[in-house]
């Protein structure tokens, strides 16, 4: 019979091995809980967030149309390798994206794995797709797949790409308005960054914008519990733009210049109409537009906005302001004659030959021929000699004329609400002052009172000629709505501004001007021809120019047209003359003006 030891044996082995066994166990579930806890797992989240992009401001124009406005843009991507139905789901797709089946089953074939069918959906159809998303998981039109060990199943996403702007009138008010270049922000999203026009000049205004977002627990079936916890931070779209330039103007205007550009074969004509009280841009328009969402090659020569990028010598249209400089530092006595040095005999018209006048080794000619050897001031400006204007212009000492003209705005920026303004240029007080201590006149400041050898461009003299049509003050120039222009400043006396006032009214009335006279507006302004100049050498081009002003009994408004190198050869060689060319387009204007119930014609009694 065996011991009492040996009986408990078994026992005690049956206890250690049980011992074992749950030391096993046990050790086996300390390891599973310290892998779990070290493996990255794939547990629904207790929180959800949902962002909302913003977008860039909207640029309405003064009659609260949306001259340039933003998007939101979607993508759709599927895993090619989890399509079940491949041909149900092109045809699908198609029919809610409205691309072509062709062009999604090329893009299907051709690519094995995640793809990107679109990345330029727009709002309502990626709410379509949203929809198409649900019911193909109902059609099981995709499968699940093994990826990393693991069973996934990917269906059709829509997912918000970035922004795209948009310009529902295409080519109006180009080049003013800018385009845009397109930049993945930090977040991977597509911005856009204007790079010319009001674009760039407004664009950290336009692109001031906050993303909206929303975050916090979720329900079962994933939607936010909004509780004390949760986060709510509201969308905010950029900055809005409101332009002073109503559509219906700007683009009756485009429409007319392109028709005189193919009439008159020009490079460019180039408009601007301004309130002349307050500086504000009505129109600034150009015949060279381009649609800013659909860039070519062929536009890039327009890109800039010439009307203040674009420099030239602006010839007799600078005539008043040197005039105006003189009658105001009383170098103009009433009633004085000037000598016209056209000296011969008069020809079968009575006219004598157009006068010449040295100053030093150069000589100045007039292109009008009178009937007499002594002008008046009235003949001097209103048949544009550039005789009698050098000589009241050399009246005027070197600081009275360079301070003059800087006074008026040459060779200084408006400040017009745009980029990459130019200044153009006049010579120096220096170079005004050579032989003023000899009492000799002086050439610069001769060929520079009838604008040759200097530059300006054509926003700075619609800024100066509104001087003579806001009693001496100027203002500046603005695109941009706001509440009150508060720097007017008195350039010329209330007296001298008139006075050259009435003598622009008497060009149209009966000088250079005459074609844009409308009966019943009080209608004036002046004549420019001038070559233009390339590489330091004239050329047989010519910039053609009309500034002045158009009023009714309650609006003022100052107008100019700028006509680059309109044909002048062959039949049509007279169109380089701006009474042919830059007056008619001007004329135009007004009549828009009156048509659109910008101005009012007073009735003439008969």
């Amino acid at each position: 019979m065996p011991s009492k030891r040996q009986q408990e044996l078994p026992r005690i082995k049956k206890i250690l091995i049980l011992i074992l066994l749950i030391i096993i166990a046990f050790s086996i579930l300390i390891f599973s809980v310290i892998k779990t806890i070290k493996e990255d797992r794939e547990l629904p989240s207790l929180m959800t967030a949902k962002k909302e992009l913003a977008v860039r401001g909207n640029i309405y124009s003064a009659d609260n149309f949306k001259i340039g406005t933003s998007r939101k843009i979607y993508s759709a991507s599927i895993d090619t390798r989890s399509l079940a139905k491949k041909e149900l789901f092109i045809t699908l797709f198609s029919i809610y994206s409205n691309i072509e089946k062709k062009s999604l089953r090329k893009k299907i074939n051709k690519k094995r794995g995640f793809l990107i069918l679109s990345r330029t959906i727009d709002q309502r159809t990626a709410k379509d797709l949203k929809s198409l998303a649900f019911k193909l998981r109902k059609l099981d039109v995709f499968k699940s797949i093994k990826i990393n060990g693991k069973n996934r199943l990917y269906g059709l996403s829509i997912f918000e790409t970035g922004e795209e702007r948009l310009y529902p009138y295409k080519d109006t008010l180009t080049p003013v308005i800018g385009f845009m270049r397109k930049n993945n922000s930090q977040s991977g999203k597509q911005r856009v960054n204007g790079v010319k026009g009001l674009e760039k000049q407004f664009n950290n205004d336009l692109n001031n914008m906050q993303d909206g977002i929303l975050k916090g627990e979720k329900d079962i079936l994933s939607y936010i519990i909004f509780n004390k916890d949760s986060q709510i931070v509201q969308r905010e779209d950029g900055q809005d733009l409101h332009l002073t330039i109503p559509l219906k103007l700007q683009r009756n205007i485009e429409l007319m210049l392109d028709r005189y550009k193919e009439k008159l074969q020009c490079q460019e004509i180039i408009v601007s109409v301004m309130e002349s009280d307050t500086g504000k841009i009505l129109s600034l328009a150009s015949s060279n537009r381009y649609n800013p969402a659909r860039l070519k090659q062929d536009d890039i020569p327009n890109l800039n906005v010439n009307a203040i990028e674009y420099q030239f010598e602006p010839g007799s249209v600078i005539k008043p302001i040197a005039i105006s400089l003189a009658i105001d530092k009383g170098k103009i006595k009433n009633g004085e004659l000037f000598k016209a040095h056209n000296k011969g005999r008069k020809n079968s018209k009575g006219e004598y030959p157009r006068g010449k006048y040295k100053i030093g080794r150069w000589t100045i000619g007039d292109d009008h021929q009178f009937t007499k050897k002594y002008l008046t001031l009235k003949d001097i400006f209103i048949y544009s000699s550039n005789i009698g204007t050098a000589k009241i212009a050399n009246r005027l000492t070197a600081h009275e004329f360079y301070d003059g003209y800087k006074a008026f705005g040459l060779s200084k920026k408006t400040g017009i609400d745009l980029p990459y303004e130019k200044k153009g240029v006049i010579h120096s007080l220096r170079q005004y002052a050579a032989g003023e201590s000899k009492g000799k006149d002086n050439i610069f400041k001769a060929t520079d009172s009838y604008g040759q050898g200097i530059t300006s461009t054509v926003i700075q003299l619609i800024k100066a000629y509104s001087v003579f049509n806001n009693g001496g003050k100027a203002v500046t120039p603005y695109i941009v709505n706001k509440t009150d222009n508060k720097n007017l400043e008195q350039i010329i006396s209330t007296q001298t501004a008139e006075q050259i006032k009435q003598l622009l009214i008497q060009t149209v009335q009966e000088g250079t001007g005459t074609k844009a006279r409308i009966d019943g507006l009080e209608v004036g302004g002046k004549t420019g021809t001038a070559n233009i100049a390339e590489k330091g050498q004239y050329q047989r081009k010519y910039m053609s120019s009309f500034f002045g002003f158009v009023n009714d009994q309650k609006n003022k408004y100052t107008i100019g047209v700028t006509v680059n190198d309109p044909v002048n050869k062959g039949k049509y060689w007279y169109y380089y003359y701006a009474s042919n060319s830059a007056v008619p387009v001007f004329r135009e204007i007004s009549k828009i003006l009156v048509k659109l119930n910008y101005l009012t014609p007073k009735i003439i009694k008969q």
